[in-house]
């Protein structure tokens, strides 16, 4: 973050980074860096191996197709409008979605809100925003409301696991149609544009166009009847403005934080994300949804402040990955980087274990990073699965691009490393597949897909994470000590006098909970 810091406002990024707890060493402990693994980690404090979010999809082992994690046929989306509109879809894990239902049924671990909930008999509001459905419903919880942005229509949905009906205030907010009143118009700079750091990185080859968004300033949005004017306003500042606008209404509708009884409200802003994967990390885009977030940010506290006080207020701030540049950048650089085909790798696969066993596929399915293997047909060549996997891993490893292949059959018994011990934390026996592919740094593994810069490796520019504590009693300083991001939800239990998630496996942050405490005898 303090990349633009001294752009900053005084009351956004700025406010929390000199008032709050900063750790400048904080990082994932999983492997498949991706939105719905690191929000599960967030709200529950436990790895993908115990709250079951391996990767944004899985194969489900008794349908026998790719699964979308939160999806769930049972609570369909509650609609918004007499007549639903269809915009184009160009997220991979939603592409897999089979139904509009969603739920967080698939959660397998409880999280912060829900022990708070139960803490208090109920009596605490606990809520999640987001401009993405797995973002919002993995902080909600199973006990709380989630409400996220629809790229259909620029609502904000929720579905029938949270309610009946929205509340008379949600279908207001959605009926003033705040989205479409970017008819016509642009992302624009906020600022002039040689101010920028990244003032000439504004048009790169690897970079996309949104079929008319364009690679430079200004990005024009289109026109509302745009299958893809919607998802267009995601990827720029204008998605986290309007999620914050949302919030504001939340917190005053639902009297969040308006008397004694602790209240969880959790707002994900999904801007940054977007803009990373369509323009880089590096990019002029990328510096301008920043700073326009901080602005953005800086309204949110103030109107926190207004009505609830910002010293009854706990504030926490994390991500649920980091971004690596585009391979592109770093081969200017001379270094050999490039991108994956995952079909080619399913090729290398069958390729490996016909020559050795006679199975010519011996590989179901592969969504990043698993492989998942068709056990029916190792079965009947009459072959050990561990030997199928150590083929396919020692073939796999021989491509360009692939640090690891690592079969999970074997996994137990191979030495640990800190990469192992993070494709072990991702490890669910019910939901991994049976070969983890884990990609050299800054090679992508990447399906045909309209994104430029894809997260989701072990690798430190994917698992490292600013995270702040602000508050009364929270003093300001600086740590660089390494902690992980499954610590963050024990020292929000130990600061709130409730019990940690069922599966919680991190440890307090002493500086936060204890301050007098200088270390940690």
């Amino acid at each position: 973050m303090q990349r633009y810091g001294d752009r900053f406002g005084q009351n956004g990024f700025r406010y929390l980074l000199e008032n709050g707890s900063v750790y400048t060493a904080a990082n994932y402990d999983h492997a498949n860096t991706e939105t719905i693994v690191g929000h599960a980690t967030l709200s529950t404090g436990a790895h993908p191996s115990e709250h079951g979010m391996v990767g944004n999809v899985w194969y489900d082992r008794d349908s026998g197709e790719l699964a979308y994690n939160i999806e769930d046929p049972d609570h369909e989306v509650l609609p918004t409008r007499k007549e639903e509109r269809e915009g184009a879809q160009v997220d991979p894990a939603q592409k897999r979605s089979r139904s509009s239902g969603r739920s967080p049924v698939s959660l397998l671990a409880s999280t912060f809100g829900d022990e708070l909930w139960i803490h208090t008999a109920g009596k605490s509001n606990i809520f999640g925003v987001s401009g993405k459905d797995r973002s919002a419903v993995a902080m909600a919880g199973h006990v709380g409301k989630a409400f996220w942005y629809s790229t259909n229509t620029g609502d904000f949905l929720s579905s029938s696991y949270y309610y009946d009906a929205y509340p008379a205030w949600v279908s207001d907010w959605n009926n003033k149609r705040q989205a479409e009143q970017l008819d016509g118009q642009s992302w624009e700079l906020l600022n002039d544009q040689q101010s920028y750091l990244l003032a000439d990185k504004d048009n790169r080859p690897f970079e996309t166009d949104l079929k008319g968004y364009g690679k430079t300033f200004p990005h024009a949005f289109g026109d509302i009847y745009d299958p893809l004017f919607f998802t267009r306003v995601l990827v720029s500042s204008e998605g986290d403005r309007l999620t914050a606008e949302f919030a504001k209404s939340l917190i005053k509708e639902e009297q969040v934080g308006a008397d004694d009884v602790p209240d969880y409200l959790s707002i994900s802003f999904s801007g940054v994300d977007a803009v990373n994967h369509f323009f880089g990390p590096s990019s002029l885009e990328n510096e301008d949804v920043v700073l326009q977030l901080d602005k953005t940010l800086s309204g949110l506290l103030g109107f926190v402040d207004e009505n609830v006080g910002l010293d009854n207020t706990l504030i926490v701030l994390s991500a649920d990955h980091g971004m690596p540049e585009a391979p592109e950048v770093l081969a200017e650089q001379g270094m050999q980087v490039g991108r994956i085909d995952p079909l080619e790798l399913v090729g290398i696969a069958n390729s490996a274990t016909n020559a050795a066993f006679g199975i010519p596929d011996a590989v179901r399915t592969f969504f990043r990073p698993y492989v998942y293997l068709n056990t029916d047909e190792i079965v009947e060549a009459g072959v050990e699965q561990i030997a199928v996997e150590t083929v396919i891993s020692e073939a796999l490893e021989q491509h360009a691009g692939v640090a690891a292949a690592v079969s999970m059959k074997a996994l137990p018994n191979l030495t640990d490393t800190p990469t192992l011990r993070r494709i072990r934390n991702n490890f669910h026996p019910l939901r991994s597949g049976d070969i983890y592919v884990a990609q050299a740094p800054y090679w992508f593994l990447q399906e045909g897909s309209a994104l430029a810069v894809m997260h989701g490796s072990p690798w430190r520019y994917d698992t490292h994470v600013p995270i702040i504590f602000a508050g009364k009693g929270i003093p300001a300083q600086s740590i660089s000590r390494a902690v992980k991001v499954v610590d963050v939800v024990p020292t929000m239990a130990m600061l709130m006098g409730v019990k940690p998630p069922s599966s919680s496996q991190g440890e307090p942050l002493f500086e936060v909970v204890d301050p007098k405490v200088t270390d940690q005898e």
